[in-house]
């Protein structure tokens, strides 16, 4: 079979990103379509493969503000001849025009958030010019309805989680079955922890990365920060020198950064989070809001390797520090490891391969 890959966007190396280089180890002769594509931000794996990107790819310096002209991006991709299509949904990607004779299956990490679940922090606390909220309110109608539309262009859709499960029934009304993102776990390692907590994190408003900036610049203990975004200044502005930003790090020194870290912080909620899981893999804690995708990959109680949170403020991730501190000496990296191991590549490539050949098997028997 004749397979492409659409996926939302490739500027970088994230979760999402990962998830598409585990899909191009299993279908290697499969052709990646994307809005923006920066091959130096990328991995060999996804240099490697027949990339096309989108019209707008001289313009993706300014990504993040071309989603009114992403529909008719992804609409303009010509995939006559594909007998399956994997959309990479986090961003738009499965609203493609795929063939009729075509299967094809929407992995989702997440529906847009900030159409859905997102928009009224979005538009009420995020932004801040008023002629920009005054524009935002029709834009994104449009670009809901076009959203839930194009759902129905899509034969089958699998979640990342089952928090992300219950958002596509919410959102689209639509069935999907649960298959979690692959880490790669076995490249991750445990050392003795130095006295530094570690955040790994886009930096955008909804990672409430500003909640530990504020409360570590107050406490005074050491926190070191890996990532990039838009609120860098704001969070670099409001931070102490025992805050310290490491921006983005290749990836034998995130593993180092994990491996000497007391713990993980995850002060926003997250869809599934993939870094939860690779902190569990280097044999560290985790502490972080108890919502969303952490509440299924991080280990409450007897292996403990959490430590969650109710509200997103700074009193209640200071209360959950503290917890931790007293339980610190009982937590054993080896079993947070084991726990780990569950999300390896290998179970996500087994059953994306069962769902994806049960998907081409049933269209070639439409089709006869």
């Amino acid at each position: 079979m004749r397979t492409a890959i659409i996926h939302y966007w490739l500027v970088n190396m994230r979760g999402g990103e990962r998830v598409l280089e585990a899909l191009c180890h299993m279908l290697p002769d499969a052709d990646v379509f994307t809005l923006f594509y920066d091959p130096e931000r990328v991995s060999e794996a996804i240099r490697g493969r027949r990339v096309t990107a989108s019209f707008l790819n001289p313009l993706r310096r300014h990504y993040r503000s071309l989603l009114p002209l992403m529909p008719l991006a992804l609409e303009r991709f010509d995939l006559r001849g594909y007998d399956l299509i994997v959309s990479s949904e986090s961003g738009p990607a499965k609203g493609v025009l795929a063939p009729a004779s075509a299967r094809h299956v929407c992995y989702c990490h997440t529906p847009m958030r900030y159409l859905w679940d997102l928009y009224p922090a979005y538009v009420n606390e995020w932004t801040s010019s008023g002629l920009k909220r005054a524009l935002i309110a029709p834009l994104a109608n449009y670009l809901r309805l076009w959203d839930f539309s194009t759902a129905a262009r899509v034969d089958e859709f699998v979640a990342n989680s089952e928090n992300v499960q219950r958002r596509i029934w919410k959102t689209y009304r639509r069935g999907s079955q649960v298959v979690y993102p692959p880490v790669a776990v076995e490249t991750f390692y445990w050392k003795e922890p130095e006295d530094y907590f570690l955040v790994v994190s886009e930096l955008v408003p909804y990672k409430r990365i500003d909640t530990a900036v504020r409360l570590f610049s107050k406490n005074g203990r050491p926190l070191k920060i890996v990532g990039d975004g838009p609120e860098y200044g704001a969070l670099r502005h409001m931070a102490r020198k025992n805050v310290e930003f490491c921006g983005r790090v290749s990836n034998p020194e995130l593993r180092e950064l994990y491996a000497r870290a007391r713990a993980l912080l995850m002060p926003g909620e997250e869809d599934f989070g993939m870094t939860p899981v690779e902190a569990l893999a280097s044999g560290k804690p985790v502490i972080a809001l108890g919502r969303g995708g952490v509440l299924e990959s991080v280990p409450l109680g007897d292996p403990l390797g959490g430590v969650f949170y109710g509200a997103p403020i700074e009193q209640e991730l200071d209360a959950a520090i503290q917890k931790f501190e007293r339980l610190e000496p009982d937590i054993s990296h080896r079993l947070l490891q084991d726990w780990a191991s569950r999300f390896c590549e290998k179970n996500f490539i087994e059953q994306m391969r069962s769902i994806l050949f049960t998907a081409a098997g049933s269209s070639v028997a439409v089709l006869q």
